[in-house]
């Protein structure tokens, strides 16, 4: 087994950090307010793991999310990316 570096140890341990609360579970939505300036190739991953554990569909992402949902998808066909219903993911 390999050895795991600092770094990604302690983003382990936050991460886990936030989804524990004194041993329960607490929901976080995952936050997508800079979604404008993030690059078009990471936000997809983002926006379908959103899509994938949280919502059914597009529009329930950009309600619960608060996003413009032309502005969000003139984004991502930017980079070739369009939303699938069927899937519920971008690809």
């Amino acid at each position: 087994m390999g050895q795991t570096c600092p770094a990604a140890a302690w983003r382990a341990i936050d991460f886990m950090h936030l989804l524990t609360d004194s041993g329960g579970i607490i929901f976080s939505l995952m936050d997508l307010s800079r979604y404008l300036v993030m690059d078009p190739h990471l936000l997809v991953g983002l926006l379908n793991t959103e899509l994938r554990n949280h919502c059914d569909s597009l529009e329930d992402l950009v309600k619960t999310h608060d996003l413009e949902p032309e502005v969000l998808i003139t984004k991502m066909a930017t980079a070739d990316y369009f939303y699938q219903p069927a899937q519920n993911q971008f690809r």
